[in-house]
């Protein structure tokens, strides 16, 4: 997750001391409007008015809202609290910590203490040795990442509809960025100056992960994709199909192949977390009379991949141009019908096309 500093301010509230105060969010302090209220505040008056909530952020800008207060009394909601809080979490390390945050060590400990208070409890364990999360820390580190990706995007979108397509707008990516991504890259660029891409390579194992945390915008994957939270934009780069294997294996010498003659062999397969439908197009378990073909070591990158064809463990099917980029004297890639071309495809996450997002996949189709 990223974390920089995308929320600069704090958001504060007069107070004699830390201590919560119970705070009146009816209808009236709705009808009132928000002037003069806190963040917190202002999350729960907005969470009463009808007809303003409608998306994912919505709930969990709320849900937010409860972890700094289970008893729904409104407090004061220090986001340089949280912000440490989640970078200390990454880097289990004060001194890298404070650097990151352009902070004195002194100042992450002061407010990973005040943000303890707040919660009440200890969220952090430190000896000289080692820093690690408590059992409540990881409990409310998975509560509060999505959360606060949800805060991050709501001000991020709300910029975009002030000001049109500013800001930066980040892409991952599976595999190599072809030409035609770092085509649609430069001309976005080039027509929008004032909106920063952002390039991320993706594990070929976990397509959609660094989406559904808000560490991407949007993602450039293979297909297919079929997944309810997510959409699917432009699919391009339609490539014919090679089975990748080693100059050793007994279907090395054949010119071309179709996918039934793949019966008994082995392919090498894609580890979880990738959804087991996609794992199965990228290495097919049967072939299309039903015939099994057999599954071999399961690989998390390419790179995995072309070692374990090189040892003979099982072949692997690449696109024609990924085929082209690794030739090697061990490897031959043989021409496979059978099978549906290779494809990508931008998606993102369901309700969040944001106006730079509509314009990069434009740009991405072409038009």
């Amino acid at each position: 997750m990223n974390t920089a500093p995308a929320i600069t301010a704090a958001a504060t509230h007069p107070r004699a001391d830390d201590t919560a105060t119970c705070g009146t969010t009816g209808p009236e302090a709705a009808a009132a409007g928000t002037d003069g209220l806190d963040s917190a505040q202002i999350v729960m008056v907005l969470s009463q008015r009808p007809g303003e909530s409608g998306n994912n952020d919505d709930v969990l800008i709320l849900e937010l809202a409860e972890l700094i207060d289970h008893r729904r009394c409104v407090i004061s909601l220090e986001i340089r609290e949280l912000e440490c809080f989640l970078v200390l979490a990454e880097e289990l390390h004060f001194g890298r910590t404070a650097d990151r945050l352009y902070l004195s060590q002194g100042r992450v400990s002061q407010l990973l203490r005040s943000l303890e208070h707040r919660v009440g409890g200890q969220l952090v364990e430190r000896t000289s040795r080692r820093v690690a999360l408590t059992p409540l820390g990881k409990d409310f580190l998975d509560d509060l990442r999505p959360a606060y990706a949800a805060l991050e995007r709501v001000v991020e979108r709300t910029r975009e509809a002030a000001g049109g397509t500013v800001g930066r707008l980040r892409i991952g990516f599976q595999g190599t960025a072809n030409d035609t991504i770092l085509g649609a890259v430069t001309a976005f660029q080039e027509r929008h100056p004032a909106c920063t891409i952002e390039v991320t390579e993706l594990p070929l194992n976990d397509p959609f992960s660094a989406l559904r945390r808000g560490a991407v915008d949007a993602a450039v994957v293979m297909l297919p994709v079929a997944e309810d939270d997510l959409v699917l934009g432009p699919v391009f780069s339609e490539q014919p199909q090679t089975l990748t294997v080693s100059i050793r294996h007994p279907l090395a010498n054949r010119a071309s192949l179709d996918l039934e003659d793949l019966a008994g062999s082995t392919l090498i397969s894609v580890a979880p977390p990738a959804p087991v439908y996609w794992r199965h197009a990228q290495a097919p378990p049967y072939t299309p009379s039903g015939a099994l073909i057999c599954r071999g070591p399961e690989i998390r990158t390419l790179q995995e991949g072309l070692s374990m064809i090189a040892a003979d463990r099982g072949g692997m099917l690449l696109c024609r141009p990924t085929a082209e980029q690794n030739r090697r004297a061990d490897l031959v890639h043989i021409p496979l019908t059978g099978v549906p071309p290779s494809a990508l495809g931008l998606v993102w996450r369901r309700g969040e096309d944001t106006p730079s997002l509509r314009t990069f996949a434009a740009a991405l189709a072409g038009r």
